[in-house]
């Protein structure tokens, strides 16, 4: 393990509360005295099947503390996800099946190891202990958490404000990720700055069962693409790990630059005096590299770059651009969908609104507009599509 100074200046890159730090110094000091690492953990709820970059915040902080030899548990909310966390929602979620939510789990076990050790990693579903309980035990956890403590939340609070309905259910999810904490023994959790209540449920649950209180250390929330809202897949601002190298490239390099340094302390090790001295631009391109390359290698990322200067400096066509055959008159909301251009029809009726979809150079702005004839179809300015009328084939 490093000394302690060193670890802590890691930990704390890029962190936003730390609480409490001098009970951090005092955990990693009895570390190093005892040669015992601690245990960290952090919990995903698989409510969706991909993985996004502002996802990989909290999963790069979880590698930083497996590189300094501490314990890391990833836990899977496979049972809290049935519920769905409130936090920050202003409705009720929609509850997940046991199916969707362990598909949606296999798939985040298969992502996580780009990033994580996973020859290291404790990988944990919290159905191993809830689904054990019995009622009176799981109605006994309740008693750790006041009605009053919960009505203090921002968003519960403000939903009743606004006459929307908090189910009881809502109320019980920062019980069951407060007694994850109980169950693992964590010395410290994980999150976003939006999950600090959840966090701080741990802490006082766990000082109640008679452990050492948890550190709780949050993660800044990573704003998308758009530069305003925290990165999601259905605002579609989003950079997802699994897209394809050319996509990843083009999307950062759309990000502003003040938003790129944001990025630089989250997503990269990099010195962040050094990458201040370079030109945004010079510093936008290394940047776009580093992070294609680590999801994609190195040559996918010199490809990309190459890519980039071609369609974006030299106005062309990007070398392979996927095809789409025609043959009969179709609505172009449709055409999006079926060519795998975007996921779902809302987004592309969204997109049409927003003037970011043209055909053979003219901008569609109808919902309902059809396509007939063999054309380029453009989406912003990293997606292409070729479609080719079967009659002109």
């Amino acid at each position: 393990m490093l000394d302690l100074e060193k670890q802590l200046e890691i930990i704390k890159r890029g962190a936003v509360d730390i609480i409490s730090e001098e009970e951090l110094v005092k955990k990693l000091e009895c570390s190093l005295r005892e040669k015992r690492p601690l245990r960290i953990k952090a919990g995903f709820d698989p409510t969706a099947a991909d993985l996004h970059l502002g996802h990989t915040v909290l999963l790069r902080k979880m590698r930083q503390f497996q590189d300094l030899g501490h314990e890391v548990y990833f836990l899977i909310g496979d049972f809290t996800a049935q519920i769905g966390d409130p936090t920050g929602r202003s409705q009720l979620r929609k509850t997940l099946s046991k199916e969707e939510v362990l598909a949606n789990a296999k798939t985040y076990k298969e992502q996580v190891g780009k990033i994580l050790n996973l020859n290291d990693l404790r990988v944990v579903f919290n159905s191993q202990w809830f689904e054990k309980m019995s009622i009176a035990e799981f109605l006994g956890l309740t008693m750790h958490v006041t009605v009053a403590q919960m009505l203090s939340r921002e968003d519960f609070k403000r939903r009743l404000e606004n006459k929307q309905d908090v189910s009881l259910l809502e109320f019980l999810y920062p019980v069951l990720q407060g007694y994850d904490s109980v169950y693992l023994e964590a010395d410290i959790e994980l999150g976003g700055t939006d999950q600090i209540f959840n966090l701080l449920v741990g802490r006082d649950m766990q000082k109640d069962f008679s452990q050492q209180p948890q550190v709780v250390i949050t993660m800044p929330l990573l704003e998308g693409i758009d530069g305003v809202n925290k990165m999601s897949k259905s605002l579609g601002n989003y950079i997802g790990i699994n897209e394809p190298a050319g996509e990843m490239f083009g999307k950062i390099m759309s990000i502003s630059d003040e938003l790129m340094l944001k990025y630089y302390t989250l997503l990269t090790d990099e010195d962040l005096n050094f990458i201040k001295s370079l030109h945004p631009k010079e510093a936008k391109v290394r940047l776009a590299k580093i992070i294609v390359s680590h999801y994609h290698g190195e040559k996918e990322a010199v490809q990309a770059a190459e890519e980039f200067d071609k369609v974006f400096r030299e106005k062309k066509l990007p070398s392979q651009v996927p095809e789409f055959s025609l043959d009969n008159e179709m609505f172009l909301v449709d055409i999006c969908v079926d060519s795998g251009l975007v996921t779902s029809k809302n987004e592309a009726r969204r997109l049409i609104q927003q003037g970011a979809i043209v055909f053979n150079g003219e901008k569609i702005k109808d919902i309902l507009a059809k396509i007939s004839s063999s054309g380029i179809l453009k989406i912003g300015t990293r997606r292409f599509l070729k479609i080719k009328k079967v009659e002109d084939a």
